[in-house]
C-alpha cells in the first residue's frame, strides 16, 4: 500500500481570496485536514466548497494527535495541516507533527502561500535581504526589557509578534530602549480595516492611543541598528574612546558597538594603554 503524504498548507491571513489554486486542490483531495480551530477553518473551507473531515490540532492536543495522524498516513490517507491563518508551524502548532512524520518516514510537502511575516516585511521599506524573526515578545516586563536590549544591537531588520492587549506596554519599553529606531506596525493585514503605521515606538504608541480598543495580533518590523564602522587600527580606536572619557568595560562595549572590535581585545588594550600612561 502506498503511504499517504502530509501536506503543510498555508491559508489566508485575513482575506479569504488570498489562497493559492494548488492549496484549494490539495485541501479538496485531502482525506483529513488537521487544523487549530475547526470553527475558524470551516469558514474558509465553506468559502471554497471543501468538504474534507476536520481534526483539531492545537498546542494542547498536538502530542496526542500525532499517533492517530500517523496511522492515517500509514493507511495511505493524505493529511493536510493548516493553521487558523498563514503558514503552519510558524508560532503555531504543527512542528512536532512534522518532525514525527519525518522520523516515521512519511513524505512532507509544503504548499506555500500567505504569511504575515513576509507580508509585513514587504511593506516595511526596510532592508530585508537578511532579517531576524523573534516570534512573540515575552510577557514579563523584565524579560521584555532584555528582549529589546538584545534587539538594540541587531543590525538586521527584526520582526516580532505582539497581542493587542500587550502592545502598548511593549511599545513603551521599546521607546525607552530603542528611542529613534524606525518601526512599522501592521495589524488586520489583508482585512477590511488593515492598518500599517510607520515611525518610532513613541509615534506608534501615540497612534494606538487614538484608535481605542484593539483586537488581534500585531506584526512589528524594526529597522536594524547602524552597522559599526570598521576601524583598521584598534589602538587608535581605543585611544579615541579614552579621549572621549570612556574607560573599562564601558569602553570595551563601545569599541565593539562603534568599531566592531572584540570586547576582550579592546579591554585588554585599554588596560595596557592605561598602565603605560602611569609609568
Amino acid at each position: 500500500m502506498t503511504q499517504g503524504k502530509l501536506y503543510v498548507v498555508a491559508t489566508p491571513i485575513g482575506n479569504l481570496d488570498d489562497i493559492t489554486v494548488r492549496a484549494i486542490d490539495v485541501l479538496k483531495r485531502a482525506n483529513l485536514i488537521a487544523c487549530e480551530d475547526t470553527r475558524k477553518s470551516r469558514i474558509l473551507l465553506q468559502r471554497w466548497d471543501i468538504s474534507a473531515p476536520l481534526m483539531s490540532l492545537h498546542r494542547f492536543s498536538e502530542s496526542r494527535r500525532i499517533k492517530s495522524i500517523a496511522e492515517r498516513l500509514e493507511r495511505g490517507d493524505h493529511v493536510a495541516l493548516i493553521s487558523d491563518a498563514g503558514t503552519p508551524a510558524i508560532s503555531d502548532p504543527g512542528s512536532r507533527l512534522i518532525k514525527a512524520a519525518y522520523e516515521a518516514g512519511f513524505v512532507v510537502t509544503p504548499i506555500p502561500g500567505a504569511s504575515s511575516i513576509t507580508a509585513a516585511l514587504s511593506v516595511s521599506g526596510m532592508d530585508c535581504s537578511s532579517f531576524t524573526y523573534l516570534g512573540f515578545v515575552p510577557r514579563k516586563t523584565d524579560q521584555r526589557r532584555i528582549f529589546f536590549e538584545d534587539l538594540g544591537a541587531e543590525t538586521r531588520t527584526t520582526i516580532f509578534f505582539e497581542t493587542a492587549r500587550r502592545i502598548s506596554a511593549t511599545l513603551a519599553i521599546a521607546a525607552e530602549i530603542l528611542s529613534s529606531r524606525r518601526m512599522v506596525m501592521s495589524r488586520e493585514l489583508t482585512k477590511l480595516h488593515e492598518d500599517i503605521i510607520s515611525g518610532t515606538a513613541d509615534v506608534l504608541l501615540k497612534a494606538l492611543v487614538s484608535k481605542g480598543a484593539l483586537r488581534g495580533e500585531m506584526t512589528v518590523a524594526v529597522e536594524g541598528a547602524p552597522r559599526p564602522e570598521k576601524e583598521e587600527d584598534p589602538d587608535a580606536a581605543v585611544k579615541h574612546l579614552m579621549s572621549e572619557g570612556f574607560s573599562g568595560k564601558r569602553l570595551a562595549e563601545e569599541a565593539h558597538r562603534r568599531f566592531g572590535i572584540h570586547k576582550t581585545a579592546a579591554y585588554r588594550r585599554y588596560l595596557e594603554l592605561k598602565k603605560s600612561s602611569t609609568q
